[in-house]
């Protein structure tokens, strides 16, 4: 029984080394046309690169604040003396709110969500239109108070508000910072 498993065994060693001879003779077929075709998609495809975009050199930026105060540090005892006076002297004869004034409809928007939306003229006076979150119109002259940092109107031009505020300056006293509100749509808007 054992011998004839052994020549069971040669049978089919010799049946696969058959197999194996012939599939590698398959492999050897002519491969010139692979070729031919390889040669002629390499000279076909030139292409061409576009060279890369110049980088400009970083310029640096030099923060020359060195001499003013670190905001970060809090006040010396020095300091804060000094600070106290000015303060006391700014409330006493700088820019003030005026006080007792009747605050108008417009003083309880912020000036963010107040929008130019046109300019009338009626009888001589130049009258602004402006357009509140709520979507509401509001017309306003020159003199009006507006925003909530008690903004008075300058000057009312075709495309542009230009009013002053009265801020607090964190020292006890108020300053005057200019402020501006541009017609909704125009390129200054925002500015």
């Amino acid at each position: 029984m054992n011998k004839q498993l052994f020549t069971l065994g040669k049978k089919n060693d010799a049946l696969l080394a058959l197999i194996l001879a012939m599939g590698l003779s398959a492999c050897s077929t002519d491969m010139s046309d692979l070729h031919t075709f390889v040669e002629t998609a390499k000279k076909a495809s030139k292409g061409k690169v576009e060279p890369l975009p110049e980088i400009k050199p970083y310029e640096t930026f030099r923060y020359a604040a060195n001499h003013l105060r670190d905001p970060f540090e809090p006040f010396s005892p020095v300091q804060q003396a000094k600070a106290v006076k000015v303060g006391s002297k700014k409330s006493s004869g700088g820019p003030r709110p005026i006080e007792g004034r009747a605050r108008e409809a417009l003083e309880s928007y912020p000036l963010d969500v107040l929008r130019m939306v046109g300019v009338l003229e009626q009888s001589n006076t130049i009258w602004a239109l402006l357009k509140g979150n709520d979507g509401t119109i509001h017309r306003v002259k020159t003199g009006n108070f507006i925003g909530q940092n008690h903004g008075k109107i300058l000057s009312i031009s075709e495309n542009k508000i230009s009013l002053t505020e009265i801020v607090p300056d964190g020292l006890g006293g108020w300053i005057e910072r200019p402020a501006s509100l541009a017609l909704a749509g125009s390129p200054n808007e925002g500015k």
